[in-house]
């Protein structure tokens, strides 16, 4: 765990005081949003359990949400929809999120860890860092906060899409969500940019 801190312990030894990580959730589904968060943890802050989203249960994520909420410094949430999406492309939309994200934070970050090849387009220091959400503290936990955000909003969608199985798969490609836009077309917050969005 201690590891997840050295990015955050070197920047504040070098003098910066709000280290923001983010990361996002979403690039590869066919429906929904992309949806990103930023956390600032504590100086030295330990939060157990949180490492990248994805070595995680949807249980495990779900105890842990809570959890960063409360003790992080400071957490917020970045969105692009399906439509900004379409516009913008996947890559830019996820960087968009993860801007607004950063942005909203009710401490103002003065360094930004990003997971990822990609920096943002925001006058602060930034770092990029390939599988950052194995690596930062701070990534980890906006990588649950993106996840879980993202999940809960795919799963109010399937209350107001049925039969697309939302809340099953969150808007992924999956063989049964692919069989329902072949039989019940696409539905509003399919991203039809994406191949696989139309009708066959």
């Amino acid at each position: 765990m201690t590891d997840l801190l050295r990015y955050e312990t070197e920047l504040l030894a070098s003098g910066f005081h709000a280290i923001a990580g983010t990361d996002e959730a979403g690039r590869g589904p066919l429906a929904g949003p992309v949806v990103a968060a930023a956390v600032i943890l504590h100086p030295g802050q330990l939060i157990p359990g949180v490492t990248d989203s994805k070595k995680l249960s949807p249980q495990q994520r779900e105890k842990l949400f809570p959890m960063i909420m409360a003790e992080a410094r400071a957490v917020a949430v970045g969105i692009c929809d399906h439509n900004e999406i379409d516009k913008l492309n996947i890559l830019r939309a996820s960087l968009e999120a993860m801007g607004r994200a950063v942005t909203a934070l009710p401490v103002v970050a003065d360094y930004v860890l990003i997971d990822g090849t990609f920096s943002l387009s925001l006058e602060l220091p930034q770092q990029t860092i390939i599988k950052g959400d194995s690596l930062s503290l701070s990534i980890a936990a906006a990588s649950i906060i993106a996840k879980v955000t993202r999940d809960r909003l795919m799963e109010e969608y399937d209350l107001l899409y049925p039969g697309y199985g939302f809340a099953q798969h969150k808007g992924y490609p999956t063989a049964p969500h692919r069989a329902a836009i072949v039989r019940l077309g696409p539905c509003p917050i399919h991203r039809r940019s994406f191949k696989g969005c139309l009708k066959l």
